[in-house]
């Protein structure tokens, strides 16, 4: 892969590579970062079976840069989309695999956990900004890139339709642990489409995918600067982003349970950036946003797994089922600590 990565980074630089290297740890895609002399570059190939209109995440990002780009002193940077010697925004290779390249944001790096309350902070701020900045963009201008994404409905009406291949089969304990929460917690997936059916919950821009490792942080600083990975940029509820992004930082992998400090600084942050826009509907839905994501996570991990592993990138054939089992762990754990999360979240708005 890496000699096709350097055949097709020279459509976007005449200079000698220098070097190449896989960068992140994406379940997507596949990413390199490109080195010449003068230059570093982000190169992607963008998963098709994921993303089948490709060409759709490109005019979204342009929209996006268009936008941020009129903003009085943003304080994050969008990475920019770069072009091809021939001006396109992205190329198709001689296999139709679909190529993109944008700016390397130099000097940063990304964390896979928070270590310290100030690293907290600002992931609450940053992702609070970043809602902010979309506040008043047109959402007709973008196209919806993954339709279901984020709905978790929509996930459990696939994973019922996989799961009747095997109802009648003999399954392993770890598969039918994975089975007896998803009924256990079903009657729970509807609860935020169900408040934006009632006109308890709005539509905004969202991320769609702000996990830690997303935020790129200034070296030997707890400053964020930028946000990655923006394919999955959409109008949506902002709880799903806020939910996702203390999912992935309050998670605490080793026994699969969640911090409540570490929640409770974010979301003090990120309220007190949106505070202005916050209803009390808004504040009313966020436990059940914070609940429903470990579980939509789980929930796409364990259909993957009994598709045979087609979405999620994967070292080992049960992989996915590991993955779907430590979510439904978490979010066993999320639910154990109800009342504790719903008193935080009433202290905070309390605030502002």
């Amino acid at each position: 892969m890496q000699s096709l990565a350097i055949k097709v980074s020279q459509q976007y630089t005449r200079a000698t590579i220098d070097d190449i290297s896989l960068l992140g740890n994406g379940l997507i895609n596949d990413t390199f970062l490109i080195k010449t002399q003068k230059l570093c570059f982000v190169l992607q190939r963008i998963n098709t079976q994921v993303f089948p209109k490709p060409h759709q995440i490109m005019e979204n990002w342009g929209e996006l840069n268009k936008h941020i780009k009129n903003k009085a002193s943003p304080q994050l940077i969008i990475p920019k989309v770069l072009k091809t010697l021939d001006q396109n925004n992205y190329y198709i290779d001689e296999q139709n695999f679909f190529w993109r390249a944008i700016e390397f944001v130099a000097d940063t790096e990304s964390k896979e956990q928070i270590s310290n309350q100030k690293e907290a902070e600002q992931v609450g701020f940053a992702l609070a900004h970043f809602h902010s900045l979309l506040s008043d963009i047109d959402t007709s201008l973008f196209h919806d890139t993954l339709p279901g994404f984020h709905i978790t409905p929509h996930y459990f009406q696939q994973y019922e339709s996989v799961e009747k291949q095997y109802e009648n089969s003999v399954v392993s304990k770890k598969v039918q642990q994975g089975r007896d929460f998803i009924s256990l917690f079903s009657e729970k997936i509807n609860s935020l489409e169900q408040a934006k059916k009632q006109g308890l919950l709005i539509d905004r821009m969202i991320h769609g995918d702000p996990k830690l490792n997303n935020f790129l942080f200034a070296k030997e600083s707890n400053k964020i600067i930028s946000l990655i990975d923006l394919d999955t940029v959409k109008p949506g509820l902002v709880h799903y982003d806020i939910a996702d992004c203390i999912r992935s930082c309050c998670h605490q992998a080793g026994e699969n349970t969640f911090d409540l400090g570490l929640c409770k600084i974010i979301l003090k942050s990120y309220l007190k950036e949106m505070a202005d826009v916050f209803t009390e509907q808004d504040y009313n839905f966020l436990y059940p946003a914070i609940e429903l994501i470990p579980f939509e996570l789980g929930l796409r991990f364990f259909t993957d797994y009994l598709q045979g592993n087609q979405y999620f990138k994967v070292d080992s054939i049960d992989q996915n089922l590991e993955r779907a089992l430590a979510q439904f762990q978490l979010c066993e754990n999320i639910g154990q600590q109800e009342a504790k999360i719903r008193l935080l979240i009433s202290d905070i708005s309390s605030l502002f």
